[in-house]
């Protein structure tokens, strides 16, 4: 039986007390949560039906601020996902898979999420999650984005530009060849992962605050600019994050992006870049708490193919590929003291596809590769090489979410997923004990 912490309850005033925020604009209008508010059903927004992959619908909607409405009365913004799994790996884990947990076959909720997302004003919505882990026993302040978007005009061609505030890295960004939004667009909780990872690889999700300024020119030309704050101690814990959990700093941390985009009929293309540099320790006991400087420098791109512009339901080819090289620095005392190198580096690249039949069956398969300095003081590992690669194939059902559907209100998507890893912390000896299969049931409900 699930068991809330302490600080649930102080999260869950918090959220409200947000709501009652939020509202205050519109006193004599509920507000109407993303599919209800639009009059859509969700293969519009989301290819295969449901999130997060976006369709050219789905990322002009979230572009304009969430804010695109059928104009009648809904009620309230707000919608309730869960998630259910069961996660065989191919050798049960020491200890078990986490506290509480078996050491292989184990079925779990791996969260409950209560979202504020919708119009707050004609200009200014909001995506707010508040998420409860089931494995960790924890409920926090998940991903939030809350933005103002207005349209223009530059140099004779339309503009869209607008102001973000979010606690993630590229949370607020509308293609899912980027971190947060990703493929897989959700992975076992219960199963081994690799060591390494870089900082804008979600290292830093709700650990900071930011806020910035993107514009779209003429349809061409995407620009962004953020600042993100690191979060103390105080207000980690008070949001329901652990603090030495994964990465973190006080420090600010500038992040820019740019892509250059085209749409044609039934085409989609998108090329792109993205960074992050910043101060921080990195969690995990990795590096025994001390500062090492990061910058990461991303390039992306997207590809997306519709066999029927006209129809929400057409089939629909999508592609997703994204290379992140880091740099990492440590003062010389620090590296001698840790009996490292002072200078690491560290690269990770991504490449997917998908094929969604009739926005129901939607299978797709992922090459995932990360590879960087060896150095066993610095990572932790038992060989000291963060080098792993791997697979990823999945195939996913939605039953609901069209515009026949006998619940509009109501959409639940079934998957499977299998992970087959070739090296996993630097070494192909026994990589392939981390291999698991995950069975997820996704369910959303929208009031």
């Amino acid at each position: 039986m699930l068991s809330l912490h302490g600080c649930a309850w102080s999260l869950v005033a918090s959220f409200a007390a947000l709501l009652v925020v939020l509202t205050i604009s519109q006193p004599a209008r509920a507000l109407p949560s993303f599919a209800v508010q639009t009059g859509q059903p969700c293969a519009a927004c989301h290819i295969g039906a449901f999130g997060p992959q976006l369709t050219p619908y789905g990322r002009d909607f979230k572009l304009h601020g969430y804010v695109a409405s059928d104009g009648n009365d809904h009620g309230l913004p707000l919608a309730f996902t869960t998630q259910f799994s069961f996660t065989h790996t191919a050798q049960p884990q020491d200890g078990g898979a986490a506290p509480g947990f078996k050491p292989n076959d184990n079925f779990a909720v791996d969260q409950l999420s209560l979202y504020y997302a919708g119009k707050v004003t004609s200009n200014l919505g909001a995506f707010v999650e508040l998420n409860f882990d089931g494995v960790a026993q924890q409920a926090k302040l998940n991903n939030m984005d809350v933005r103002y978007a207005k349209e223009g005009e530059l140099f004779g061609q339309e503009l869209l530009w607008g102001i973000t505030a979010n606690n993630s890295p590229t949370v607020q960004d509308p293609w899912n060849s980027t971190p947060v939004w990703g493929f897989p667009y959700n992975s076992s909780p219960l199963a081994p992962t690799p060591m390494a990872t870089t900082l804008v690889d979600n290292s830093l999700g709700q650990r900071v605050l930011g806020v910035g300024a993107y514009s779209v020119w003429n349809n061409l030309l995407y620009l962004e600019g953020d600042v993100y704050k690191g979060l103390d101690r105080g207000v980690l814990r008070a949001t329901g994050q652990v603090p030495d959990d994964s990465d973190q700093t006080s420090s600010f941390l500038p992040y820019a992006r740019v892509a250059l985009l085209k749409d044609w009929e039934r085409h989609h293309v998108e090329v792109g870049a993205y960074m992050l540099s910043g101060s921080v320790v990195p969690g995990g006991g990795q590096t025994l708490g001390l500062p090492v400087r990061k910058t990461d420098v991303a390039l992306d791109a997207t590809y997306q193919f519709i066999t029927d512009a006209a129809k929400v339901t057409s089939d629909r080819l999508s592609a997703h590929a994204t290379y992140i090289h880091e740099t990492a620095s440590m003062a010389g005392s620090d590296a001698l003291a840790l009996g490292a190198l002072p200078n690491h580096w560290l690269d990770v690249m991504r490449a997917d596809v998908s094929y969604s039949f009739a926005a129901t069956v939607t299978p797709s398969v992922q090459y995932f590769r990360t590879a960087g300095t060896s150095d066993g003081n610095y990572w932790g590992t038992a060989n000291g090489s963060p080098n792993s690669d791997g697979m990823i194939f999945e195939v996913a059902y939605v039953p609901w979410g069209k515009p026949d559907s006998p619940f509009p209100n109501m959409n639940l998507r079934l998957a499977v997923q299998y992970v087959n890893y070739f090296r996993f912390d630097g070494t192909t000896a026994g990589a392939s004990r981390n291999n698991n299969f995950y069975f997820s049931l996704w369910t959303a409900v929208k009031f």
